[in-house]
């Protein structure tokens, strides 16, 4: 259920927890009243699917070695 009047002050501070709610670093309280809110937030919401597409992607990314010239380049403007 959505409510259309809820404190938007809120969906700040659950954005810059939203990692942490992902990882199961919040304890209990602060977990059921993120999950609370992003139930009744769309907004908040679709940052959390959002968030978690992302690393999902990032973990499942092939990794790739730095090319040989690159690597060069780099060592020049460091030298």
């Amino acid at each position: 259920m959505r409510r259309k009047n809820h404190d938007h002050k809120k969906c700040v501070a659950i954005f810059k927890k939203l990692s942490e709610y992902i990882d199961g670093d919040l304890d209990e309280k602060a977990y059921e009243e993120m999950r609370s809110h992003i139930k009744a937030c769309v907004k908040c919401e679709v940052c959390l699917e959002t968030l978690k597409r992302t690393v999902d992607l990032c973990r499942n990314m092939k990794t790739r070695g730095v090319p040989d010239r690159l690597k060069a380049r780099l060592k020049l403007m460091v030298s």
